[in-house]
């Protein structure tokens, strides 16, 4: 069977060491934009109980105020006197229930803007297999452990046109749904970057017209 370079990785035991050699080699590009609220979320890999390598996909709880119901990230804004790594440890802890120590925390990968106004940092950690999720009702109300060759499905990524931007709508199939931008471009990027070493950008592709508010 022939593997790509991330699954090769795992069958060495060496996933963790690759995922951080791929992020530590990126050299992240700045937004564009300035004056921009600022938020982080973080790509958590690990393994389920049958070995296999996954990623944390939440889903919000629905009588939140903002974006109720959709998937995301653990992540949220970035409190004042933090820098973007301390707010991506405390959301996690906050909202999954797992902590994340310093060295298990990878990156940043760019920034993605957003047209709500914010510049998301996107990290990449690692929680070693066995963690025990510990979700807050006020925030999270599902939490999916998705399979990295998800990611890696011959129909993602796919890129939608629409007539209120020039820009392509970027969107990944992921178990039986679709995952949008933001979520979806960060994603992306992590594909690209922290599993297959390639130097992908993100900061053209849209969100839909729904995600805009």
């Amino acid at each position: 069977m022939n593997r790509n370079p991330w699954q090769t990785a795992h069958a060495a035991g060496d996933l963790r060491a690759h995922v951080r050699a791929c992020v530590d080699a990126f050299e992240r590009h700045p937004p564009e934009r300035t004056r921009l609220k600022e938020a982080a979320v973080t790509v958590i890999v690990t393994e389920n109980d049958a070995g296999t390598p996954v990623f944390v996909l939440t889903q919000r709880a629905s009588k939140m105020r903002n974006h109720a119901g959709q998937w995301a990230l653990p992540g949220g804004r970035i409190d004042p006197g933090e820098d973007a790594a301390t707010a991506a440890r405390r959301e996690i802890e906050e909202e999954i229930g797992i902590t994340i120590a310093e060295h298990d925390l990878f990156g940043p990968l760019d920034a993605y803007v957003t047209r709500s106004g914010y510049a998301i940092t996107p990290f990449v950690a690692w929680a070693a297999p066995g963690a025990r999720f510990t979700l807050s009702p006020a925030e999270v109300q599902a939490l999916h452990l998705v399979p990295l060759t998800d990611l890696d499905r011959p129909d993602s990524p796919q890129f939608i046109d629409i007539p209120e931007s020039d820009r392509p709508v970027i969107r990944l199939p992921i178990m039986d749904r679709h995952i949008h931008a933001p979520t979806a471009a960060v994603l992306y990027q992590f594909r690209e970057v922290a599993l297959h070493g390639r130097d992908t950008r993100v900061a053209h592709l849209e969100q839909p017209v729904f995600a805009w508010k």
